[in-house]
């Protein structure tokens, strides 16, 4: 038995795949993209642990790479790892201030950056793990103190 074209479902005719998850819901992201996102801003710990130091350039090689992979299939991805990537950048601008400091005040700055440069990474740590957690439970996470320079 034939059915009459204007009769057909839309859609491609083909069964679902029974390894798809099913869309998200508009506006809610998948569990594919909360994971990546979440990724996004682990990949700055994970860049301090391996260059050993939070100001260094490592901290943002992560968010980065995962930004450039996936910003254009997941979008809340591409929100959330150009979080991490200016927060983290950021953060390096401070880093980088902090020594210029030491520097020209012939080490007299340290008095200044080694306090500050020990409250910041205290607080980059805690922001960076309250991110990457509020990202894996779907939600949009800005850190409070960041230039927003990717857009």
């Amino acid at each position: 038995m034939s059915v009459p074209p204007n009769e057909v479902p839309p859609g491609n005719g083909s069964a679902p795949d029974a390894f798809t998850p099913p869309p998200a819901p508009s506006g809610t992201p998948s569990a594919e993209e909360r994971q990546w996102a979440m990724f996004a801003h682990l990949s700055a710990l994970l860049g301090a642990i391996v260059t050993g130091h939070m100001f260094a350039w490592g901290c943002f090689i992560g968010p980065l790479v995962i930004w450039l992979i996936k910003k254009d299939t997941l979008p809340f991805v591409d929100d959330q790892a150009k979080e991490a990537l200016n927060f983290n950048i950021t953060l390096a601008i401070v880093g980088l201030v902090l020594l210029v400091l030491s520097i020209i005040t012939l080490g007299l700055g340290l008095l200044i950056a080694i306090p500050v440069g020990v409250i910041v990474g205290i607080g980059w740590l805690v922001l960076t793990i309250v991110a990457a957690v509020k990202a894996n439970e779907g939600v949009a996470y800005r850190y409070p103190v960041s230039l927003r320079l990717i857009k």
